[in-house]
């Protein structure tokens, strides 16, 4: 499959006051009331055939439906521009926050493109009035209970969550999303906050990110949403999803690491905690191998702690 950096080929801007495309050429002439679609005639703008922005918008989509592309249509495209007084408070809001993330994060507000799936209702309600509920997705394991967005490069997974309207069209949201620094959360994890205040969001791999999960309390100044997209595709998109590996079931108790982290804090000293926290961090960021975590686990809890925890665990499920 071909593969597309989104992050570097689409370009919003939120510094002139509204959400568009930067060096978009697209230019739209209003048709009849009665020739446009819906998103159009409740305001939002729609990105005219042949412009640079719909082709991109559209192969960055189709490339991450995957074999469920041949299939699938593309309809329209509509960006969410800024020009009532709500939006336009919207679009401030994130922009303070991701200012005020990117403090936090030493510069870098870590902000991602990602796909968010649901009826067409749902998506004018959103565009209306923001998120409003948070929970686990339709579709494959819940990491966490939060908002589940699809990063860029698999829109199949939000699509999977969208429903057909009346004519038989889907709709999803391409959205700007601000991450912050993320930690792991496990499948079936239960989680609905940051595990502590060192983490803003949380994602199912770190390294090759599928899923992000944005928690309820950020669900509505951490992300923004900037176009729907309007198709048709195949009723059942489940079966075009990839299905992971299917790993033998662990004979040994086991325990997600931010969890371990969280009652581990319970029992260890601020200073061991901050190690312990510090090489966790390097661990996501790949600067150490997950052996090396462990060991710095065994020689810092002690091998007695970390069992009685993990078996603790595995005994509450």
């Amino acid at each position: 499959m071909e593969v597309i950096d989104v992050e570097d080929q689409i370009s919003i801007s939120i510094d002139d006051g509204e959400i568009s495309d930067a060096g978009s050429v697209a230019d739209e002439r209003r048709a009849p009331r009665e020739q446009i679609g819906f998103f159009a005639r409740e305001g939002l703008f729609r990105i005219g055939e042949g412009s640079t922005e719909l082709g991109l918008l559209k192969r960055v989509f189709l490339l991450g439906m995957g074999t469920a592309s041949k299939d699938t249509d593309v309809v329209e495209i509509h960006r969410n521009t800024g020009s009532s007084l709500t939006k336009k408070a919207k679009l401030d809001s994130y922009k303070i926050f991701s200012e005020a993330v990117a403090r936090k994060c030493g510069g870098n507000a870590n902000t991602r493109y990602a796909w968010y799936g649901g009826s067409r209702d749902e998506i004018l309600g959103i565009l209306k009035h923001g998120f409003s509920r948070c929970g686990t997705p339709l579709h494959g394991p819940s990491y966490g209970v939060g908002l589940h967005l699809a990063s860029a490069k698999f829109a199949i997974d939000s699509a999977s969550s969208c429903v057909a309207d009346e004519d038989g069209l889907r709709h999803i949201l391409l959205c700007r999303v601000i991450l912050g620094n993320m930690e792991v959360v496990c499948p079936g994890s239960k989680q609905f906050h940051p595990s502590s205040t060192n983490f803003d969001s949380g994602v199912d791999n770190p390294s090759d990110p599928r899923r992000y999960i944005v928690w309820s309390a950020f669900m509505n100044s951490h992300i923004l949403p900037a176009f729907t997209i309007t198709f048709r595709a195949p009723a059942c998109l489940n079966r075009f999803q990839s299905v992971p590996a299917n790993f033998p079931t662990p004979k040994t108790p086991r325990m997600c690491i931010p969890a371990l982290i969280s009652v581990l804090s319970r029992s260890l000293n601020p200073s061991q905690m901050a190690l312990i926290e510090k090489r966790h961090k390097d661990l996501r960021n790949l600067k150490i191998t997950r052996r090396q975590f462990v060991n710095l686990l065994r020689v810092t809890a002690g091998d007695e702690l970390l069992a009685e925890i993990v078996k603790t665990h595995a005994q509450g499920r």
